[in-house]
This record gives structure tokens, sequence and C-alpha cells, in this order.
């Protein structure tokens, strides 16, 4: 049975004092729903965050880490140093990575690794462009980032893998994707998995849609058999809004 997930990705949001807010806000919402709940705040704020939510339904995760063990990389945050602060599970390949510091399929293959290494689940994000979607090469550009990044893992290493497929053309453009278009493509990111692994495997991984997820339309999206959950951005900033994301299932 695949996991219900919401995961909020904070980005480069919020100092101490509003993670210590936001976090006592979410501490009151009352979950409804089975979803796993996590949320990603800054680095600087993962080890507050993580002790804060311990005793909490709430799993605190990394918004990004770098592919080696150590070395001469100022300013890169390592799995090691994740796992130290409490963190088991990461984003990588966000679109926002992807777009503004160059991220490539072929770096986010050695990340995935490197977080695999060290026993984290990873969340991994793809997705096409507006001009690939208009062009009608949106399966394939998909099918291209899983191959590049994924496809050389082992079967079994799907056990800890999270899938997130944002449609970058429908976040914070004004453009919007139907919740059937958002099943569309999730149908299309299993068959994938299965064509290359087994029905098994492609049944048993969780998809999470990242498409500007918010209250007034997580229900709806959430109902297609082949959405999973969400990876929500804004809307995660504010608690009741999030928790009734959460709740949408």
């Amino acid at each position: 049975m695949r996991k219900h997930i919401v995961a909020g990705n904070w980005k480069m949001n919020n100092g101490l004092i509003q993670t210590e807010t936001l976090i006592s806000e979410l501490k009151k919402q009352t979950k409804t729903s089975d979803a796993e709940v996590m949320i990603a705040p800054a680095f600087t704020n993962l080890w507050h965050a993580f002790q804060s939510t311990r005793q909490d339904d709430i799993e605190v995760v990394a918004q990004n880490m770098h592919f080696a063990e150590n070395g001469a990389y100022t300013g890169e945050v390592n799995a090691g140093m994740l796992k130290s602060v409490g963190v088991k599970t990461v984003i990588l390949g966000h679109s926002e990575r992807r777009a503004y510091f160059n991220e490539t399929d072929e770096s986010l293959a050695k990340k995935v690794s490197q977080a695999l290494e060290h026993d984290m689940r990873v969340i991994f994000c793809f997705g096409e462009e507006l001009e690939d979607r208009k062009a009608g090469n949106h399966e394939a550009i998909v099918k291209s980032q899983l191959e590049n990044a994924l496809f050389h893992l082992e079967a079994d290493a799907f056990k800890h893998i999270i899938l997130a497929y944002e449609p970058v053309w429908a976040i914070g453009t004004g453009e919007t994707a139907t919740p059937e278009q958002a099943q569309d493509m999730h149908a299309f990111i299993r068959k994938t998995l299965a064509d290359k692994y087994s029905a098994e495997v492609a049944d048993s991984v969780s998809i999470l849609y990242g498409g500007s997820v918010k209250p007034n339309n997580a229900k709806e999206i959430f109902s297609k058999p082949d959405v999973d959950g969400g990876l929500i951005g804004g809307a995660s900033l504010k608690a009741e809004d999030f928790y009734a994301i959460v709740n949408a299932f």
C-alpha cells in the first residue's frame, strides 16, 4: 500500500523565530487523514525544527545536499551532516535547483546514490517546462529525467524513493494544470517505472504532485488514483492552509 505524503517545502523563507512560530502553529492543527507530514525548513533551522517536532507526527526533511562525502565544497552540506541533526529524508532535483543552480540529471544521479548510501529517503523532483508541454514533449522530457537520474538504481532502492512531479509551467506562472493532466502524467510515470523494473515496483512508489496545490484544489487532485500526495510550496507557510491540504485525503 502506497503512503499518502504531504511535504511542505519552505524554500528560502523563515528565520529561527518564524520557524519556531510556524512549527508551534502546525502543532495546534488537527490531522484527520493518514497522510505522512513533512516540512523542509532552511538548513540553519533543521536542528531546531527536528528538536521541536521529535515528539510529533511531523518529519523534518532537507531541501538539498551535496553529492560528495566531504571536501572543499564551500557552503555545501553533505548527507552525514544532515543525518547528524536528525534528518533522514532529502529533497533532490527541485525545479528551482535545476533552473537557478544548473543542477543536471547527471549530478542528481550522484546525489541520489549518495543519499541512499547513507540510508536516507529521497524525494526526487522532476518535470517539464511550458515550452515542452506546448510542443507535446512533456512525456519524453519526464522519461529522460527519470532514466538519467534514477534508472542506474536497483529495483530495491525504490523502497527509499518518493517521486515528486513538478509541472514547472504551472508553478507561479498563472498557468494551471488540471487534475486530469496531473493524473495522466502520474499514470505515465508509473508505467515508465513498470516498463523499466516491474509493476510491483511501480505500484509501491509514492508519486507526489508539485504544481501549486492549494486548499481549494487539493481534494480533487488527491482523488486521482495515481496521485499520492503533494510537494507544497507557498501554502506550506501557513499552518491552517497546509493542514487543510493534509486533510484533503
